[in-house]
């Protein structure tokens, strides 16, 4: 851990970083104000940067409420990775085929959608919840829900062909809850507000509204939301299928799946115990690292990636890091960089490299490096990747 911030009237913030943006940091001393912030305080991930009232790369628990923009609109947004029977030698010379039959196989981008004769089907209990979920609140009701399963989505959502420190060969991707958990998100972030209407005048951010714990508002959020969540296991689930079908189709060599290394969210809420006390604990950007768990940090699409084993440190609710996180704005990085840029930054990989996906160019990302080091106590590095083929939704 870096450093504690402590302020009169408010929680403590423990910050596993120096480097935190003034509206980071400004963020971060809104959250710890809030009168049901858990005495252990606020935990910031290394990663930190500035969000939707409030920072990505942030864990907050709760004893009492759950503040919906907190999730977010990607709710369930994580990573599924997966270690194959393959070695980088089993690899064609060109990967551009390989690229090209992932793209063609993953509905890609905001919009993507699989044709109906070909989206897999929601499984029974979850179309049912959702059904119950939707009569209740006509709002969140997504006509796109089958065919998205299975989708990438935009962003910086991505998949990746990589390879390890001994040269074997990973999946790893990267999505989450897609159309569904963004409309399940937005509506309840707007109905936060206005039932806290009288009360936004005093909040330090109208994005920091909440549902209290025992009202309906609460509890049918916490219903909608861990449908979100359970969809976006399953929408990772299918997409892996989905990769593993073209790399058969594009690699000679027949493969099995010798380890998966987890399937975990990093934008989510649960009810978890921490100190002793039953708590909501929201991970905008940070991933569960409970001792033992595996997890993955991703870096940007020219920078390594790690396979984690969880430290379970209970200054940091038994969490980490979710990837690099941003350095600069998607904007910012248009401004900065050009496609040229692009291309020196991710020479040697097969990815697309063009104005599309210039605001994902490694130089908009904090050094992953960096963050792996200010978490040491947090989690253990088991394997170190790197991609040699990178498919964007955008």
């Amino acid at each position: 851990m870096k450093q504690i911030i402590s302020n009169k009237g408010s929680r403590p913030i423990r910050i596993w970083t120096d480097d935190v943006e003034s509206t980071a940091l400004q963020q971060l001393k809104n959250l710890a104000q809030l009168p049901f912030i858990a005495p252990h305080g606020v935990a910031c991930m290394p990663d930190v940067h500035a969000g939707l009232g409030a920072t990505v790369g942030t864990v907050i628990a709760t004893d009492s409420a759950i503040i919906p923009a907190a999730v977010g609109v990607d709710i369930g947004c994580g990573m599924n990775a997966i270690k194959l029977s393959l070695k980088a030698s089993d690899l064609p010379d060109s990967l551009t085929a390989v690229r090209h039959e992932i793209e063609r196989n993953v509905p890609l981008g905001a919009g993507g959608n699989h044709r109906e004769k070909n989206a897999p089907p929601i499984p029974h209990d979850m179309l049912q919840r959702y059904k119950l979920i939707t009569k209740k609140h006509p709002g969140i009701f997504n006509k796109n829900a089958h065919t998205q399963l299975g989708t990438l989505g935009s962003g910086n959502h991505f998949i990746e062909v990589c390879l390890d420190e001994s040269d074997d060969v990973w999946v790893m991707l990267h999505s989450g809850s897609r159309g569904p958990g963004n409309l399940i998100g937005r509506y309840f972030i707007e109905r936060a507000k206005r039932n806290m209407e009288k009360r936004l005048s005093t909040l330090p951010d109208k994005d920091l509204a909440w549902f209290g714990a025992r009202t309906k508002d609460f509890d049918d959020y916490v219903e909608a939301v861990q449908w979100a969540q359970d969809y976006a296991f399953e929408n990772r689930r299918e997409m892996m299928r989905a990769v593993l079908d073209a790399l058969r189709r594009t690699i000679p060599i027949p493969f099995t799946i010798t380890q998966e290394a987890i399937n975990c969210h990093h934008n989510y809420v649960e009810q978890e115990k921490h100190f002793g006390q039953k708590l909501w604990v929201t991970r905008k950007g940070a991933i569960r690292a409970r001792k033992n768990d595996l997890g993955i940090i991703p870096g940007s699409m020219g920078a390594r990636s790690y396979i984690v084993r969880g430290k379970g440190n209970p200054d940091s609710y038994c969490s980490c890091a979710h990837g690099a996180g941003r350095r600069m704005s998607r904007t910012a990085a248009r401004k900065k960089f050009t496609v040229n840029d692009l291309k020196m930054q991710t020479k040697g990989i097969e990815s697309r490299k063009d104005k599309a996906v210039l605001d994902e160019i490694p130089g908009a990302y904090k050094d992953i490096d960096e963050v792996m080091q200010n978490q040491t106590d947090l989690v253990e590095v088991l394997h170190t990747l790197r991609q040699v083929v990178n498919v964007k939704g955008s």
